[in-house]
């Protein structure tokens, strides 16, 4: 007998997700209002309704190796949009945690994770961004240390960039947050 039981079928791509993150995109019925009002649909490969769709039918491969989950700015604007109250943004960063854990990131995502890495070793540092710090991290890790190297004397001399960053007092409190936080690796 197979371990899997006849009257307990395996779950879809979209009851795991639910399950996972409390979000049923099996309600959203493709209104597209959420891919009206986002200001990203012009970098992405698939729009938002078009994704949530991808996970109803079960194209998990699809949906993880997809650029739009990384191109979605988390602007909120499709989930408040949403007459389903669907929160697809949420969403959209649900997908990019299995993407990174099953190793399907799309290629064009590479700078986006770099930043963000970049972003939050700052924050992970000194409890605040230290400009400099993290646009050499964010260079070195994007490997593109060139294209706006111009930029960076003329915004120090007009006081945008400062050598040296402040930590906040409690930096303890920080790594706290860290360590609470799964995602913030």
């Amino acid at each position: 007998m197979s371990a899997q039981r006849k009257d307990s079928p395996e779950k879809t791509f979209a009851e795991q997700m639910a399950a996972e993150t409390g979000i049923d995109v099996r309600k959203c019925y493709q209104c597209g209002k959420c891919t009206a009002g986002c200001p990203m649909v012009p970098e992405m490969d698939y729009t938002p309704s078009q994704i949530m769709r991808l996970v109803q039918i079960g194209d998990r491969e699809a949906a993880l190796r997809s650029a739009t989950i990384w191109y979605c700015a988390s602007c909120l604007t499709c989930s408040t949009r949403c007459p389903q109250e669907v929160k697809i943004a949420e969403f959209m960063d649900a997908l990019r945690e299995r993407s990174l854990k099953a190793k399907k990131v799309n290629p064009r995502a590479r700078k986006i994770i770099a930043f963000v890495k970049s972003f939050l070793g700052g924050i992970r540092r000194a409890g605040r961004v230290h400009e400099i710090s993290m646009v050499m991290e964010y260079k070195t890790r994007a490997r593109d240390l060139f294209s706006d190297v111009l930029l960076a004397p003329v915004m120090f001399v007009k006081g945008k960039l400062k050598l040296l960053g402040k930590p906040v007092k409690d930096r303890q409190a920080v790594a706290r947050i860290f360590e609470r936080t799964a995602g913030a690796k």
